[in-house]
């Protein structure tokens, strides 16, 4: 692989980065909702930025501590989808779509670590 871009996962983030974006958009406008889209468009842009930043490293350890990042930051965008949901912000099958897509990111995070973990 030449590039970041190539990595299947950053795609699949990114992908999850832009259904963010366009979740927040339709959101009500009050102080609760700009603080929550903040936080969520954070945690879920930090899962592929710390990717990219992470196969820059290209050294062992080094990626593997920004795929750490990466992967709690999955959980930390799960987290926030729950509160969407929760306020009704988001529809329980926009939820599960989002979660299904972060269980998948986190699944292929751990399996990059544990091969990391394993050379």
């Amino acid at each position: 692989m030449k590039d970041f871009r190539d990595l299947i996962v950053w795609q699949k983030a990114m992908g999850l980065f832009e259904d963010v974006v366009k979740d927040v958009e339709k959101f009500p406008s009050s102080e609760v909702t700009r603080i929550i889209s903040n936080q969520v468009l954070r945690s879920v842009s930090s899962i592929s930025a710390n990717i990219a930043e992470g196969y820059g490293r290209r050294k062992g350890k080094e990626y593997e501590h920004y795929l750490y990042i990466s992967r709690g930051s999955t959980n930390e965008s799960i987290d926030w989808y729950e509160k969407l949901k929760r306020l009704n912000y988001i529809s329980e099958e926009t939820f599960a779509q989002r979660e299904a897509i972060c269980e998948e990111i986190r699944a292929m995070l751990t399996s990059m670590i544990n091969k990391l973990e394993n050379k």
